[in-house]
């Protein structure tokens, strides 16, 4: 792991493009800040989003940037539109999902960091079968619930 002494800066519009799963802007990853924290922007078409999951080490910070979505956290929904935030502690079952009438995206946070480099492993590895993206998401302490595999068995 690195240090992080310095500042981490990600000027307006730059960062990493990862394609896996939708467009991802890696703001600023994990190896800037000595693995405290990551950032990502994702661009969300409307009436999509993750299924239910579960970040085992990670808190999620959210921000939405434009549009509408919607947030399940252990059972609760909340609307947030642009300017809204929601924190999302680990180990908490929860989805997002946009609910407008166009492309929305949301800033997300991840502390500590790491989570941010499954965007592009999912675009590098290109995994095809539930049992293979349940893989892939297990190396990033990520769980989906039900398990993809078990969805579509």
């Amino acid at each position: 792991m690195t240090s992080f002494e310095q500042a981490a800066i990600s000027p307006a519009g730059e960062g990493k493009l990862a394609r896996g799963f939708g467009p991802h802007l890696i703001r600023i990853p994990s190896e800037a800040t000595g693995g405290r924290l990551g950032v990502f922007e994702s661009c969300i078409p409307a009436g999509e989003g993750p299924p239910m999951h579960v970040h085992e080490r990670e808190d999620e910070f959210f921000r939405v940037l434009d549009g509408c979505f919607a947030f399940w956290c252990n059972g609760t929904r909340v609307e947030l539109e642009a300017g809204g935030l929601i924190v999302v502690p680990r180990g908490a079952v929860h989805r997002f999902q946009n609910i407008g009438d166009s492309a929305g995206r949301v800033m997300t946070i991840v502390t500590p960091g790491g989570f941010e480099g499954f965007f592009g492993a999912v675009e590098v590895e290109d995994p095809q079968t539930p049992q293979a993206i349940d893989s892939l998401a297990a190396r990033f302490n990520l769980r989906f619930v039900p398990a993809l595999a078990a969805a579509v068995a």
